[in-house]
């Protein structure tokens, strides 16, 4: 590789990050539907067409600022790979993490909401990582009951779900 070919590389993908970024906060602040790909694009000081070689539809965008919200979290919670009751201690410190992270609370609260809608582009998502969600938690409460460190009384399954 050449090193025009690098820094074009890179200054692509600064381009998405940037684009990502704004995408998030628009998206936190008027919810998939409001949110305008032209504004996204302004705010990045790109035009429409340049928005849409990254990212070719609207859906696309808003599924992969999910991902990316899901990729920082899963790398997060993997540098203290944990069980039972630490697994679900580690869950608290994301939750504190995020009271930090005003943007992508205000994006997955406000898009979540949305979602509820069969025909959201972000329903399937939002439904299979509360599975997800759901069964790791469940886990984390089995491991701990088998360790010794959950009341009898407490259903692992019911535990997770309003966790």
């Amino acid at each position: 590789m050449t090193p025009g070919t690098q820094r074009g590389y890179a200054k692509g993908r600064a381009k998405r990050n940037e684009i990502l970024d704004q995408a998030m906060t628009l998206f936190g602040e008027a919810g998939y539907r409001g949110a305008s790909l032209r504004v996204i694009a302004t705010r990045c000081g790109i035009s429409h067409p340049g928005l849409l070689h990254h990212f070719p539809t609207k859906e696309a965008l808003l599924l992969a600022v999910l991902q990316r919200r899901d990729d920082v979290d899963d790398e997060w919670l993997a540098l203290g790979v944990t069980r039972g009751v630490d697994h679900l201690r580690r869950l608290v410190d994301l939750a504190e993490l995020n009271a930090k992270r005003r943007g992508i609370v205000e994006l997955f609260s406000v898009v979540a909401a949305e979602a509820t809608a069969p025909d959201h582009p972000a329903h399937a998502y939002f439904e299979a990582r509360y599975r997800t969600s759901v069964a790791n938690t469940e886990r984390a409460y089995l491991q701990a009951r088998e360790a010794g460190e959950l009341r009898d009384d407490v259903d692992p399954s019911a535990a997770a779900q309003q966790l």
